[in-house]
């Protein structure tokens, strides 16, 4: 039993005082004068006797009305939990396209949703998060308000920040009892997220009624002459063979061709459609098949018209640029110092500094107003290289400097795997590939910089210094084969290339919906001007950087749903882009959550939305017992009325 004021039980102690009255018999005797004192013993004896049982009698139930009084005010409850203490429910219910199929009872988000509604207590304080959003410290009414409006979208909220939204939400409260329920389909293997620091909860398992999925995984395109190109696409299987699928291609809405296919148990399997050539394709590819998810039998893509990037090589001749920057990708132009044409220098999307051994001012000047207005540039020192005229166009530029040359023999060990040059290039983190060597190198000095590849004493080769403007790449060292082995290491592909393709990011065939997403548009535009990304449902102003001669767009919280997307200036459309639902929401691969508790042992498993929130309102229901104290009370006091009234000793 449980106190609400549990302070005025020590008003119990004054149940002392009518105890030491009675004790002590503090009333006085009235003496009655009788003649016939012998004849009388008897009965005053017997009388005294009834009258201390009727005032012994009269204490107890005077003490009994006390102390069921003082209990009565004290408010006494049974309870699992503090009356005084607030109850704050969290509630992360996953609204990821994965719980956008049906289950033995409807469809899994909207079924959930009702069931939170008709099982959440309505006293109770709730934060619900949902992968888009937070609904922080809300009563029911507004809850019951947002599940009805709750939708299934393309973002996936990683159960870590789950784990670090329910510790900010519980830092800064006093006095409240928490409680956390994850509702969820679990899709994936998330067991390594979980250690013994992780809060408890009680999670709740999503299962759809079907076991099996064919999605449309990805597209990629061949070209086979100048009149066709060959659109190939991946289509995955998940579950039993099928037979005889259909499947389509749009140019936007109009059908362009149609066929069907089979496909093996858990298999994958190219379909190829050839199309005649267009400037301009808006491509959309639709598989009908009944199956666990409908969001991935559409797939979007967008054949733009092909733009090269623009690469300027000043300095030495480098054959192997050449053969790296092919004609296909891009447009690489080689200049000779005395035969630059500087009216070229801002068509550039990147420009290498390839060996000079000086940099005369007047192509510092244009170099720096070049990186200013957003271009992106390589320097490579010479084995003879000026310094002082290097350090004054780094120290204006990226506010670094070389040291003077260190003529030692070094192995370039060190690669940041991390960096967005090296993305997608190593399947793995290589360890035992033949290290390529330098014979000499200028020590690089700057505070905004980092490093990409590193010598084996952590100096650097290769660094980026950090630029508000353009991509700024200085290597510490001569390429040439008289200095280095580098020409010949696995690395200088990837590198230039990289240096490349990085230097301007024209549009994809494809974007998936919720990744990090970046974009240049090649364009000037006025001051305070803006580009926007809209389509018939939608329109939002993405992320933007704008230089002189380009905008640079990023894009990752919106859009929200797969389709064709416009790039606008106003009213003029500039590019057209092609969004796709994440195929990591396809992966028919779900977490057994019975494996949680080696991890947890605070963790409770349930199969029911009802089972939780009837535990979780069973141990917060109230049972307040002051009632019966005051009915006590009152049957004490007639008790002591009928005992003054009817028993006459």
């Amino acid at each position: 039993m449980q106190f609400k004021n549990p302070e005025i039980l020590y008003f119990l102690a004054l149940l002392i005082i009518p105890i030491l009255v009675h004790l002590f018999q503090l009333q006085k005797f009235v003496k009655t004068p009788f003649t016939n004192v012998a004849f009388l013993q008897k009965l005053v004896r017997e009388t005294r006797k009834s009258s201390r049982l009727k005032k012994w009698l009269i204490l107890c139930v005077r003490m009994l009305l006390f102390t069921a009084i003082l209990f009565a005010f004290s408010q006494p409850y049974f309870s699992n939990k503090h009356v005084n203490k607030n109850q704050h429910t969290f509630i992360y219910l996953d609204n990821s396209l994965s719980t956008n199929s049906i289950g033995d009872k409807g469809n899994l988000l909207q079924i959930s949703a009702q069931e939170i509604i008709e099982n959440a207590s309505k006293k109770d304080t709730y934060s619900l998060q949902t992968n888009d959003r937070l609904y922080k410290d809300i009563p029911y009414s507004t809850l019951k308000k947002e599940l009805l409006k709750v939708k299934n979208v393309s973002t996936k909220l990683d159960l870590i920040s789950i784990f670090l939204k329910i510790k900010s939400i519980q830092k800064n409260k006093t006095n409240t009892l928490y409680k956390n329920i994850l509702i969820s389909d679990f899709q994936t293997n998330y067991k390594k997220k979980f250690t013994n620091v992780t809060p408890s909860f009680s999670a709740i398992k999503l299962q759809s009624g079907q076991k099996n999925n064919v999605s449309i995984d990805s597209v990629f395109i061949d070209s086979t002459n100048k009149n066709n190109f060959i659109v190939n696409v991946v289509v995955k299987n998940q579950g039993e063979a099928k037979k005889n699928i259909p499947i389509a291609i749009f140019n936007s809405d109009i059908l362009i061709s149609k066929q069907s296919y089979s496909i093996k148990k858990n298999d994958t399997k190219i379909i190829s459609f050839t199309i005649q050539n267009q400037s301009n394709f808006s491509g959309k590819i639709e598989t009908t098949f009944n199956d666990t998810f409908t969001f991935d039998n559409t797939f979007y893509f967008n054949l733009n018209s092909t733009n090269k990037i623009n690469i300027l090589s000043i300095g030495n001749e480098a054959d192997f640029l050449r053969k790296i920057y092919a004609k296909d990708e891009f447009n690489f132009t080689q200049s000779s110092l005395q035969n630059i044409n500087y009216n070229s220098i801002q068509k550039q999307q990147l420009i290498i500094l390839y060996e000079l051994e000086k940099i005369s001012d007047i192509l510092s000047k244009s170099i720096i107003d070049y990186c200013n207005k957003g271009g992106n540039l390589v320097i490579i020192p010479n084995i003879k290289s000026e310094i002082k005229s290097y350090n004054i166009f780094l120290a204006k530029i990226a506010s670094s400097k070389i040291n003077s040359k260190v003529s030692d023999t070094l192995k370039i060990t060190n690669i940041n795997f991390n960096h967005p040059l090296f993305k997608n290039v190593f399947s793995k983190k290589v360890r035992n590939f033949q290290y390529p060597t330098t014979q000499s190198h200028y020590p690089i000095s700057s505070k905004k910089s980092s490093k990409i590849v590193s010598f084996e004493n952590n100096s650097s080769f290769i660094s980026q210094i950090k630029d508000a403007n353009s991509r700024i790449y200085l290597f510490s060292s001569a390429l040439n084969k008289n200095n280095s082995n580098f020409l010949n290491s696995p690395l200088i592909v990837p590198v230039f290339y990289n240096f490349g393709k990085l230097s301007f990011q024209h549009s994809k065939l494809y974007y998936y919906l919720g990744d990090k997403n970046y974009l240049d548009i090649e364009i000037s535009l006025e001051k305070d001007e803006v580009l926007n990304i809209s389509n018939s449902k939608s329109s939002f102003i993405p992320e933007q950087q704008t230089f002189q001669n380009k905008v640079n767009i990023t894009t990752k919280e919106q859009p929200n749903n797969a389709g064709f997307y416009y790039i606008q200036r106003k009213k003029d459309t500039l590019q057209i882009l092609a969004y796709n639902t994440p195929k990591e929401e396809s992966i028919l691969n779900f977490m057994n959550l019975n494996s949680l508790k080696e991890k947890n042992r605070n963790i409770h498993i349930s199969t029911s939305i009802a089972n939780v929130f009837k535990d979780l309102n069973e141990k917060n229901e109230v049972r307040w017992l002051w009632k019966w104290f005051l009915a006590l009370a009152i049957v004490s006091l007639l008790l002591e009325i009928l005992i003054l009234k009817f028993y006459k000793p």
